[in-house]
C-alpha cells in the first residue's frame, strides 16, 4: 500500500493521507452505480464513509426488536397500555 500525506493536520490529526487500494473490477462497478445514488459526490466520500462504519458501526435493530416495537405502538393507540406512571400509583410505588 503507498500513502502520500496530502493535507497537513497543523497538529490536530484531522489531516488527510491519499492510500491506494485494489478492489475487484465488479466491486468498482457496484460503487460507481451506488454512490452518487446516495448522494455521494465523489468515491473517496463513498470510501471514507463506509470505512468510518466499518470503525463505528451504528447501532441497528434487529427484524424481532422492530416488530415488537410496531406492536407496543398499536397496542397504545388501542389503549391496550398503561404508563409506567399509572402502574407506580396503582401499585403504591409513588411514596
Amino acid at each position: 500500500m503507498s500513502t502520500d500525506t496530502s493535507d497537513a493536520d497543523n497538529g490536530n490529526g484531522n489531516g488527510t493521507t491519499k492510500i491506494d487500494i485494489r478492489v475487484p473490477n465488479r466491486l468498482l462497478e457496484k460503487i460507481d452505480e451506488e454512490y452518487e445514488r446516495r448522494g455521494y459526490t465523489s468515491r473517496s466520500e463513498a470510501v471514507r464513509d463506509a470505512l468510518r462504519d466499518w470503525i463505528d458501526p451504528p447501532t441497528r435493530l434487529s427484524d424481532e426488536t422492530l416488530e415488537e416495537l410496531v406492536k407496543s405502538r398499536e397496542q397504545r393507540k388501542q389503549g391496550e397500555t398503561q404508563s409506567a406512571d399509572d402502574v407506580r400509583d396503582r401499585l403504591g410505588l409513588n411514596d
